[in-house]
């Protein structure tokens, strides 16, 4: 579907301010009339040309090189130009202005990438992995989302698509023609194939949430009464001095955030202001914050302090348990036995209340490998032989109810129900896959994707 009636738009493709080059990008229907205005003639396509950028008046606003794709052989599928010009705002300005002036306007955030993906010249999960890779961080990250970028995660929901697409074209056939004389698939070769597919969706899911972990990483909140060590420990995870740490109850009064990576595994770390019940305003606006903070985290750390505090101190567990019962029910928690230096004891992993407990101490490091190792364990982060690709929460939304859907037409057809119910049940598979690459996809939700991108790509 190619757009080439659609408006002629430009953006700086390179980050805004000072630098030695910027990259300008133009795409649409009125790229020759431009480049003739702008540059003297046409260039010569996918050839890199030297030349002067005219103002109206004649003058040289700025030299460069200029790159020229003819559609439909370009990144949007449109004729597309590029300008590599100087890197100073005041230029950059200029060269925007006049090739606004010629009948380009200004491109919105993801349009370029927009228009590539309504000209078929990438699905939407390439398109999303274009943001995901300029947003990538961590070398794992970044190499995910070049392999979505590449196919990779595409090509295995096309496969089950495909797959999907026979059996039911199988189901409907026999349907269609069941007086005749033919041999159709039987429901034992059926439950089979659904029960292969079903194995496959659960692989590729597995797949997928690991993608998810690598592009939105996971929240980590260091939760605890004060002066219990969760600032040094936030500081011997990030291996620096983030948090003010004292011997002094509530000296955090409000959240501080770190980001800190374990083999490529993304912790939005946030260190909380310690949960007592106080008269200082402003620890009991960190306190506010904090239990803010515990709501959208998805584990909770939750550290003690190991020298002082017993199982059995009856005490302090009943002066936390209100804490517990009102916002930790629906929560992971880890709870953190800080200090054991002050013990001399080792670093371990132990059940306790029910909850997974690790002695630590966050001053010497030891038993923060166990944490680490633990941490991934809790939310199956692997790094897969097969490599990793970047996926999204809508992937994974939509393989869930892929998977519901041909559960239930298994259950439909072991139950011996009519073959028409089991098609409609493929139906609905195939059109979540389908949602994923954007075979079907609505408006609301391409407009929600491409609007998160940056303004030029």
């Amino acid at each position: 579907m190619l757009t080439q009636d659609s408006e002629t738009i430009v953006a700086l493709a390179t980050p805004h301010g000072r630098g030695g080059i910027a990259v300008i990008r133009v795409s649409g229907s009125n790229i020759q009339r431009i480049a003739t205005q702008l540059l003297g003639h046409v260039p010569k396509k996918r050839y890199a040309e030297y030349l002067s950028f005219l103002s109206e008046d004649g003058s040289t606003i700025d030299e460069g090189l200029v790159l020229y794709f003819p559609a439909p052989n370009s990144f949007t599928g449109e004729d597309v130009l590029e300008l590599q010009g100087h890197g100073g705002p005041v230029i950059v300005d200029c060269l925007l202005k006049r090739v606004m002036q010629l009948g380009a306007r200004l491109a919105r955030p993801g349009e370029f990438t927009e228009r590539a993906f309504l000209n078929s010249k990438l699905d939407l999960v390439q398109a999303e992995a274009i943001s995901d890779l300029i947003d990538a961080e961590s070398e794992q990250a970044a190499r995910a989302a070049m392999r979505s970028l590449q196919g990779d995660f595409s090509q295995h929901i096309n496969q089950m698509r495909e797959i999907l697409i026979d059996l039911r074209t199988w189901l409907e056939a026999a349907i269609d023609f069941a007086d005749e004389n033919i041999d159709f698939l039987k429901d034992t070769e059926i439950v089979n194939k659904l029960h292969s597919i079903l194995a496959d969706i659960q692989k590729i899911r597995n797949l997928a949430k690991q993608g998810t972990l690598l592009k939105e990483g996971l929240s980590l909140a260091i939760v605890g009464p004060p002066n219990s060590g969760k600032s040094s420990l936030l500081n011997k995870l990030s291996a620096q001095e983030s948090s003010i740490v004292t011997s002094f109850a509530g000296t955090t009064r409000d959240v501080i955030r770190e980001k800190i990576q374990i083999e490529g595994l993304l912790l939005n770390v946030v260190d909380t202001a310690g949960l007592r019940i106080t008269a200082d305003e402003i620890e009991k606006e960190g306190i506010k914050r904090t239990l803010a903070e515990i709501v959208k985290a998805d584990l909770i750390l939750w550290v003690v302090d190991h020298a002082t505090i017993s199982t059995g101190d009856s005490k302090f567990w009943k002066e936390q348990q209100s804490f517990l019962k009102d916002f930790f029910n629906d929560k992971r928690i880890i709870i953190i036995r800080n200090k054991i230096d002050l013990k001399q004891e080792k670093a371990s992993i132990d059940k306790e209340m029910d909850f997974d407990v690790i002695k630590l101490s966050a001053k010497t490091g030891e038993g923060l490998t166990l944490l680490f190792n633990h941490l991934k364990k809790c939310v199956g982060y692997t790094i897969s032989p097969e490599g990793n690709f970047s996926a999204r929460r809508r992937h994974l939304e939509a393989l869930t109810q892929t998977e519901i859907a041909l559960t239930n037409g298994l259950k439909k057809l072991k139950e011996n129900q009519f073959s028409e119910l089991l098609a409609e049940d493929l139906s609905i598979a195939q059109n979540y896959l389908g949602e994923i690459t954007g075979q079907f996809t609505t408006n609301d939700l391409l407009g929600k994707i491409f609007s998160s991108f940056c303004i030029g790509k």
